[in-house]
């Protein structure tokens, strides 16, 4: 359909006062117009943060935007200005609130985990999609809480700034022999190449970075695990590009929840005790597989001879929803697809499986260490090829 037709289309769709969700997931699954904001929209429907009722988007997103606002008070605002007050005199600090204390609940204590957890996080996203300039750029709209020059609290820049704590000791790479960087993306040799930006303006990777600490701190049981990054990466970008400045304002607030409803759907990815159970990653990359055995056998018995396990490639793609494997404005095309998939990823499995079949005839060819390298680096960059082929193997069941 030509680009006007299927943006009245939606527009139709989005127009009513009770959304149909069935609708909107056929129209969503086959691509979503940039214009009008539509994407940032149908995204905020398609995981679950906006209600079906139209009538119910103002109240709830002013109180989830306020909701996110008293997270920063109390988990980045609060610590800051404790530390700070400490920084003043000495005498108040009691022993029990000795920055030595080793009292497992000692309020010193949370913070130097919070701290190791954050270096982390800083880290990573320092080197969110190196080749665009688009995370290194200041926001329009800096976080006022906390950027306000007359504060004297502690920020999480400086925070990071005064860590000594060698993040080296953090890094927890799950997958043995997966490395979840992809070989594409080269990252600058040292973070120093990047520009802290002046007092009072905030890069976009800064926001990215606030918005993952809250969530680990919120979310102790899985924290923050490498790879989070490149899942908040893609949404942050797209609501924080959004052209309707009234929601490109609150792109923060609004990705944060997102990005919380996405990872309750593929948090068990990340956790390395649920690998082996039904629900975990193992079971996931298997399903890859048998899904190729039934699609194109002669390539599935090869991958097997060649003794080249899902977990050497699939691991990344399934866990970072192959964002790693594309080009931005690619990686946010497969989504909407991803995101309209009713059943929840279970296209992502195709997608996989599309993605070996439209190199079968090198894989055949190949041996080991070149198959390896095209998994590991995948040579297609047409998505529209590979979601057509996937949708394929979806209607050939």
């Amino acid at each position: 359909r030509l680009a006007p037709l299927r943006i009245a289309d939606f527009q139709e769709v989005l127009g009513e006062p009770t959304v149909a969700l069935s609708k909107l997931r056929e129209l969503c699954f086959s691509g979503i117009p940039f214009d009008g904001g539509l994407r940032c929209l149908c995204w905020k429907i398609l995981l679950n943060y906006l209600p079906l009722e139209k009538a119910l988007w103002s109240s709830l997103l002013k109180k989830q935007r306020d909701l996110y606002s008293q997270f920063l008070k109390e988990m980045i605002i609060q610590p800051g200005i404790a530390k700070a007050n400490l920084g003043v005199s000495r005498e108040d600090v009691t022993l029990e609130d000795h920055p030595l204390n080793p009292n497992p609940d000692s309020r010193w204590n949370t913070y130097f985990k919070d701290n190791e957890v954050l270096l982390q996080i800083d880290k990573d996203v320092r080197r969110l999609y190196p080749d665009m300039a688009f995370f290194q750029r200041p926001t329009d709209y800096p976080c006022l809480l906390i950027l306000d020059p007359q504060n004297e609290f502690e920020t999480l820049r400086r925070r990071v700034e005064q860590t000594t704590l060698k993040s080296q000791t953090v890094a927890r790479n799950r997958s043995g022999v997966t490395n979840v960087s992809s070989p594409l993306k080269t990252t600058p040799s040292s973070l120093s190449e990047y520009e802290v930006l002046p007092n009072g303006c905030e890069a976009h990777w800064e926001v990215v970075e606030r918005i993952l600490f809250i969530y680990a701190k919120l979310n102790p049981g899985i924290a923050y695990v490498q790879g989070m990054n490149e899942i908040v990466g893609p949404l942050y970008y797209t609501f924080a590009t959004d052209p309707n400045s009234e929601w490109k304002e609150h792109a923060e607030a609004d990705t944060f929840f997102c990005f919380t409803n996405l990872m309750s759907e593929i948090r068990d990815n990340f956790i390395k005790s649920l690998d082996d159970s039904q629900c975990g990653i193992t079971y996931k990359m298997e399903k890859v597989y048998s899904t190729l055995k039934e699609k194109d056998v002669e390539l599935y018995l090869k991958l097997q001879e060649q003794n080249i396990k899902p977990q050497f490639f699939a691991f990344r793609w399934l866990t970072l929803l192959l964002s790693q494997e594309f080009l931005l404005p690619d990686v946010i095309r497969i989504w909407d697809s991803l995101f309209a998939d009713d059943k929840r990823f279970d296209f992502l499995l195709l997608v996989c499986c599309a993605m070996l079949t439209l190199i079968r005839d090198q894989l055949l060819e190949g041996d080991f260490t070149l198959n390896m390298r095209l998994l590991q680096d995948y040579p297609i960059s047409d998505v529209h090829l590979i979601l057509k082929k996937a949708k394929e193997l979806q209607d050939s069941k």
